[in-house]
């Protein structure tokens, strides 16, 4: 099995124990491969809540450059505080694959990942 089928792997049992029962096995597949190497490494596989300049970057890089998204500020940080809290405040491992699939979704651009 290689590498990137592990993290696959570990993703899809992890969304299961956090209940995603909105995100399908394939979803997460698609938006880990999408991230590509990121999903290597632990500092960068993660979203740290806590940390204001990684949810602005989530914001601008995610959410306004790749989803293309125009919606004010306000609007797009209530959807990352929305994330962070849907993956659990206690959860210190919020995973990029599924807070990036969680906003894909909640702005209906699943088709991203086609």
């Amino acid at each position: 099995m290689s590498k990137r089928d592990e993290v696959i792997e570990k993703m899809i049992a992890e969304a299961k124990k956090l209940e995603l029962t909105t995100l399908s096995d394939e979803f997460i597949t698609k938006v880990t491969i999408g991230l590509g190497p990121v999903i290597y490494n632990k500092g960068t596989s993660i979203v740290a809540c806590s940390n204001a300049d990684e949810l602005t970057t989530v914001k601008n890089s995610f959410l306004k450059k790749k989803l293309g998204l125009t919606n004010d500020d306000a609007e797009l940080d209530a959807a990352i505080k929305e994330v962070c809290e849907q993956l659990g405040t206690s959860n210190k491992s919020k995973f990029r694959v599924h807070f990036y699939a969680l906003l894909a979704m909640k702005f209906n651009k699943e088709d991203i990942y086609a």
